[in-house]
C-alpha cells in the first residue's frame, strides 16, 4: 500500500476534495499534519515543497503538490499506478 501525507487545516475546502478523491481510490490511511494545530509544521512543510498553501500531498515520500495536481494526476491516469506502488522505506 503506498504511503500517503497531506499536510493540511482544519478548514479547508481543498483539503476535503483531496481526501474524498484518495478515498473514491480506495486509500484508507491518510497521514494528516494538520498546520494549524502546529504552525511550526508549516516553516517545514513550506522548505520541503515551496508551497504555503495546503493541501501538500505526498505520496511514497514523492511531493504530488496540492488538490488540483492530484486531480490533475487523476484525470490523465497516473493516480492508480502512484496508488498501488508500495511504500519502500529507506534504511
Amino acid at each position: 500500500m503506498a504511503k500517503i501525507v497531506m499536510y493540511s487545516t482544519a478548514v479547508c475546502s481543498y483539503c476535503i476534495r483531496a481526501e474524498q478523491l484518495l478515498q473514491r481510490k480506495g486509500v484508507t490511511l491518510i497521514e494528516k499534519i494538520r498546520i494549524d494545530l502546529e504552525p511550526e509544521l508549516r516553516i517545514a512543510m513550506v522548505e520541503k515543497t515551496g508551497r504555503r498553501t495546503v493541501p501538500q500531498i505526498f505520496i511514497n515520500d514523492q511531493h504530488i503538490g496540492g488538490y488540483d495536481d492530484l486531480a490533475e494526476l487523476d484525470q490523465a491516469g497516473e493516480l492508480n499506478a502512484l496508488l498501488a506502488t508500495n511504500y519502500k522505506e529507506e534504511t
